[in-house]
C-alpha cells in the first residue's frame, strides 16, 4: 500500500530542510497541500508534481 499523504515533517525530512521551510513552501503556492481536520498534508500527487518541477533545484530523495 502506497502511502497518500505525507506531513510537513516527513517531506522536510525527504528533502533535508527544516519544517519552517515546508511550511513556508506551501503558505507561497510552491508545495500544495490539503487539510484534513486542523492538520496540513501533503498529498503524493503534490509531491510528484513539486519533484518534476523543482527536479534540479533540490537535494537527493528517496520518498517511494
Amino acid at each position: 500500500m502506497d502511502k497518500q499523504y505525507y506531513t510537513c515533517a516527513e517531506v522536510a525530512q525527504i528533502y533535508g530542510v527544516k519544517v519552517d521551510t515546508i511550511w513556508a513552501w506551501v503558505r507561497n503556492g510552491k508545495l500544495g497541500s490539503v487539510r484534513i481536520g486542523q492538520r496540513y498534508r501533503i498529498r503524493k500527487q503534490d509531491l510528484d508534481s513539486f519533484a518534476v518541477v523543482n527536479d534540479n533545484k533540490t537535494t537527493n530523495r528517496n520518498i517511494f
